[in-house]
Parts: structure tokens; C-alpha cells; sequence
């Protein structure tokens, strides 16, 4: 009788734990979010001023904000300088293998946009284009102040997405 009340036992406990971490973002937690433009070649001026404003507006931060932002620049050139498809989607998986990822800054070329925005959405990740870094993350920090800050990806995504 003590064997078949192990088995049910172990699941439970199996389950218990495989529910662990899935709370969201506690306070003083990080969330990121992605930039990625060519930084090298013809490109090179916008991808980095992109960036810049991203990082600027990230550090400008607001008053007692609960979680902390931070700005992962990713290089969307290839060797000749423009974008390339791998490289875009080598950024948009790299932001989608990270637990903290809430929004991915797409690359300023519309094109290279439309071949990173399905591996971003499917993993629930808003991706922001078109518009400047310091827009972005203020977008970002908007959706996260209006929504469930417990949850900042999906409220990035639910605002932005």
C-alpha cells in the first residue's frame, strides 16, 4: 500500500516544483529589452543612435520604480555591413532564450523588421518598430506602469504586441 501512495506522492511534488519561478517579476527585479540594428556599414549611424536613446531613456529611469531596466544593444550587420537574414534572427532568438526579455526594439529597415517579429511574437515578446529608442522604452515603461508589473512581458505585449 506504501508504493502506490509514493508514485502520486512524487507527482505532486514533481508538479509543485515545476511551478516554481513562475511568479514574474518581483521588486527590484530586471527586465530587458532587445535593440538590434546593424552597427556596422552604411547603417552604422542609425542602429547606434538607437541604441544610444534606448540606453539614455533607460537610465533617466522614473521615480520609485519598482523594476529595474536594462538595454542589450545586438549587432544586426553582417560582414559587408547591412543587415542580414541570420543575424536578425540570431537577435530575435537571443531575446527570446532570455527569462527577462519584455520587448524587442526591431531594426530600423521595415524588411528586417518583418523577418524578426514572428520569432519575438511567438515566444509573447511586443516588438517595437519604426519609432525611436527613446519612444520604445518609454513605451515600455508605460505598458509595464499601466499593466501588471508582476507580469512586465505580458504587459509589454498585451500594449504593445
Amino acid at each position: 500500500m506504501s508504493r502506490l501512495l509514493v508514485v502520486p506522492v512524487l507527482l505532486l511534488l514533481i508538479a509543485l516544483a515545476s511551478g516554481c519561478g513562475e511568479e514574474g517579476a518581483a521588486g527590484g527585479a530586471t527586465v530587458t529589452v532587445y535593440v538590434s540594428a546593424p552597427l556596422r556599414g552604411a547603417g552604422a549611424e542609425a542602429g547606434r543612435r538607437l541604441c544610444d536613446e534606448a540606453r539614455e531613456q533607460a537610465r533617466q529611469g522614473r521615480g520609485g520604480e519598482e523594476l529595474r531596466l536594462r538595454v542589450v544593444c545586438l549587432d544586426a550587420s553582417g560582414p559587408d555591413g547591412g543587415w542580414t537574414l541570420a543575424q536578425v534572427g540570431a537577435n530575435a532568438r537571443r531575446a527570446t532564450e532570455d527569462s527577462t526579455a519584455v520587448a524587442y526594439v526591431g531594426e530600423p529597415d521595415p524588411e528586417a523588421r518583418r523577418q524578426s517579429r514572428p520569432i519575438v511574437d511567438a515566444a509573447g515578446i511586443a516588438q517595437l518598430g519604426g519609432i525611436s529608442g527613446r519612444e520604445a522604452v518609454a513605451a515600455v515603461r508605460a505598458a509595464i506602469a499601466e499593466g501588471n508589473e508582476s507580469e512586465p512581458r505580458q504587459a509589454v505585449f498585451a500594449a504593445e504586441g
